[in-house]
């Protein structure tokens, strides 16, 4: 029985017929698309000068929806109140001159290589300081056409938007900068946006900020009216709240320790003057030097901030421990001079009655220290009333007061009192502090 071969050329001239198909039906398709553009905004047929109509080819408004996709913020600069951000910024209108036939369902939209060929919105950033777009490798720019005349026009953009600070609270503040964009010559009777319904603004997943955290954002409308009309404005205010931990170690940590060590000065002998003096200066001037090294990165607002507070007392405490040497030195120069004076004039006693003796015992007197036989009446009741008194008084002696008769130098007691003295007002002002600001906090959320 013999078998028959099949032929494979047939099917190889299926395959080939089949591509030749599929090619001519692309290139018929991009005629396609030519012709549809041609017929729509060819020479002749559009003017992009005129806007669109309203609702339902009316004479009203025309309404462009608008969304916007935060792709990165670099930088929040306190200092020149500005911050910069790149975002893709989203229009869609509707042009009832751009509609055609789709063919079918073929064709599903028209991309448009030049989108200066129609009409767009002259929409402008109200706040903006500086921007560019992006050319690399090609103009990031998206223009598609609908069937229906629907335009979707889509451009990546960088921004540096001024953005007005509060810094009373600084560094426990929370910021919140604006993107303002408004119509600059179509009125609102010719020109309204409005924000795409549902999720109108979207921000990137990978959001990093040095200093800030984007805690919320809010969309919003912002229609001004100004001498010439009324325009057309949308808004987006994004809440930033600044990262404490950065400002805890490098201000608030080294602040408390610099006004610790200037109470080392309290512990130190009262006659070390030098040692004294120079950790009283030295602290000083380094807290001098941290006070200025923050401002330096501040604008020089006329309000007080919160680390002005901070610094200044701190700054307080380190001048008070100063002060308290000065103190200490003067009150001992003059316990010196008392003492000296006590001495001399006990010295003074001494030779005094050490001449007496020596005139009596010249003159052969003898004189004898004799107690009296007979006590008057009198003097033993008021001898037992000052007994009594003692007994009575003597469970009533002040703690505080026999705790400092210990010392019994003046200047050994201001030093004892400031060992206690400072260190519970700066827990007390802390206290003050970090209480008043993080309820302040936890009110305004």
């Amino acid at each position: 029985m013999m078998t028959r071969r099949i032929c494979p050329v047939p099917f190889l001239v299926l395959l080939v017929l089949q591509g030749a198909i599929l090619v001519c039906g692309k290139a018929n398709f991009r005629q396609i698309e030519k012709k549809i553009l041609d017929s729509i905004i060819g020479p002749g047929r559009y003017d992009s000068r005129i806007r669109p109509h309203g609702i339902n080819n009316t004479d009203g408004p025309a309404l462009v929806r608008v969304n916007i996709y935060i792709r990165s913020i670099s930088e929040i600069d306190d200092v020149r109140m500005e911050y910069s951000v790149q975002l893709t910024f989203r229009e869609q209108w509707r042009d009832e001159r751009l509609q055609f036939d789709d063919m079918g369902g073929q064709v599903r939209y028209l991309t448009l290589t030049d989108p200066d060929r129609i009409w767009k919105p002259d929409l402008f950033f109200s706040n903006e300081k500086e921007g560019h777009f992006h050319n690399i490798i090609m103009p990031n720019v998206l223009l598609r056409i609908y069937p229906n005349g629907d335009v979707l026009y889509s451009i990546r953009i960088s921004l540096v938007l001024s953005c007005p600070m509060d810094l009373k609270f600084y560094p426990l503040d929370k910021q919140t900068c604006s993107i303002v964009m408004a119509s600059y010559g179509y009125t609102t009777e010719d020109l309204v946006f409005l924000w795409k319904e549902g999720d109108p603004v979207q921000v990137t997943k990978n959001l990093h900020l040095p200093r800030f955290t984007l805690e919320r954002f809010f969309t919003d409308y912002c229609t001004s009216r100004t001498n010439t009309g009324e325009y057309s404005c949308l808004k987006v205010d994004l809440l930033f709240k600044r990262e404490f931990s950065y400002y805890l170690i490098q201000i608030y940590i080294p602040c408390c320790m610099l006004v610790i060590v200037s109470w080392v000065s309290f512990w130190l002998d009262q006659n070390a003057v030098p040692a004294r003096v120079s950790l009283g200066v030295t602290t000083l001037l380094t807290m001098a030097t941290q006070t200025s090294g923050i401002n330096a990165s501040l604008p020089p607002v006329s309000y007080t901030k919160a680390i002005d507070v901070w610094t200044g007392v701190c700054l307080t405490f380190v001048f008070g421990a100063l002060l308290e040497f000065a103190l200490v030195n003067y009150a001992s120069r003059s316990d010196a001079h008392k003492k000296s004076a006590k001495e001399q004039q006990k010295k003074q006693w001494e030779l005094e009655h050490a001449a007496l003796e020596a005139d009596h015992l010249e003159d052969g007197a003898t004189t004898f220290a004799m107690k009296p036989l007979v006590h008057h009446h009198g003097d033993l009741h008021a001898e037992k009333m000052r007994q009594c008194e003692v007994h009575m008084k003597s469970p009533k002696v002040n703690l505080c007061r026999r705790w400092m008769n210990r010392f019994p130098s003046r200047s050994k007691r201001i030093d004892v009192i400031s060992r206690i003295f400072f260190p519970l007002m700066f827990a007390l002002f802390n206290l003050v502090y970090w209480t008043t600001y993080l309820f302040r906090e936890d009110k305004e959320e």
